[in-house]
């Protein structure tokens, strides 16, 4: 049997430690009723207080501290609400139980904003990590050591498990259960809570709002120039103009920035407007290519599949009700 500790704090997300708990515990109800032993001991572990006030209304009675858990073979951090830095800073014991417990072979595995636990333990350092879509740029500039995979649900690297967002996240749950059960209980699981067994992707969730977190005068003024005109035939050459930059050096202060070359940018931005315009109309499919500025339908869907992980007429099925 996995000993499981799930940790609760006061900023948590109560459907990330709910989900994981009707999960687990109907899949060791599924198990005993086909005579076999249960898979998973599930523990609610507080840094400090075992009687924990959520900032929601909602209380959890954790049964250990974090000081009196010696032994656990998996660890599970949900995700929270609030800002990160002021997350960790109230928080700082937990990451460093995190660390120590991993150096002892213990597993972790993070839901959804969780892995800004795992990052600043450590544990993500030279390894490939996902989270939800709107912390990927914060989390790059904050951990340049982590090799951020927006686009993947789930990683597993060396008993360091990370999931994408919000209830995309419970799909880690049925990878572990899949890993440490089978795949025949993983099916049942998804079946039995709806949830996609094999979901590889969760880039068509994303928003892009563009990489603006740095201090670069230039290339902030670029990448508005960029979002006002892409509609039109503009080249990589004519935004540097703007700038008064050489072409070179222009990408070169554009990657460093944005973590995007101008190309890649400029395609992002147009394909933001090809999803809104999607999701709002019903207009042809080449029509709402001329208008993002795309000249062969083709590329146009290449361009829109490789960022979103569907075609431009899957994405209209999935969200829009014109």
């Amino acid at each position: 049997m996995k000993e499981v500790s799930l940790l609760i704090f006061e900023d948590v997300v109560l459907s990330s430690v709910s989900g994981v708990l009707d999960i687990l515990t109907q899949t060791n109800r599924f198990l005993e009723s086909t005579g076999k032993d249960p898979a998973f001991k599930v523990s609610l572990v507080s840094e400090t207080m075992k009687n924990i006030q959520t900032s929601l209304p909602a209380q959890f009675f954790c049964y250990k501290t974090i000081d009196e858990v010696a032994s656990t073979d998996l660890i599970i951090v949900p995700a929270f609400h609030g800002d990160p830095a002021t997350m960790l800073s109230k928080n700082r014991a937990t990451v460093e139980w995190l660390k120590e417990m991993n150096e002892m072979g213990t597993e972790v595995a993070s839901l959804c904003f969780g892995s800004y636990f795992l990052a600043e333990a450590g544990l993500l350092n030279g390894k490939s990590c996902t989270t939800h879509w709107t912390a990927v740029e914060d989390m790059e500039r904050r951990y340049p050591r982590v090799k951020m995979l927006f686009d993947k649900v789930v990683t597993d690297v060396d008993g360091i498990y990370t999931s994408g967002g919000a209830f995309s996240s419970l799909n880690l749950i049925l990878y572990l259960i899949e890993k440490f059960c089978g795949r025949d209980t993983a099916i049942w699981a998804s079946k039995m809570f709806s949830i996609d067994l094999d979901r590889m992707s969760q880039s068509h969730f994303a928003v892009f709002q563009g990489q603006r977190q740095h201090e670069d005068e230039e290339i902030l003024r670029a990448q508005t120039y960029i979002e006002e005109n892409f509609h039109a035939q503009i080249s990589v050459e004519h935004v540097a103009e703007q700038t008064n930059m050489s072409k070179r050096n222009f990408i070169r202060r554009f990657k460093s920035a944005t973590k995007n070359t101008p190309l890649e940018y400029l395609q992002r931005v147009k394909i933001e407007s090809a999803k809104k315009a999607l999701e709002r109309n019903n207009y042809s499919i080449l029509s709402l290519m001329y208008d993002v500025g795309y000249n062969d339908l083709k590329t146009f869907r290449t361009v829109f599949k490789r960022i979103t992980g569907l075609t431009p007429q899957d994405y209209r099925r999935k969200y829009s009700r014109v």
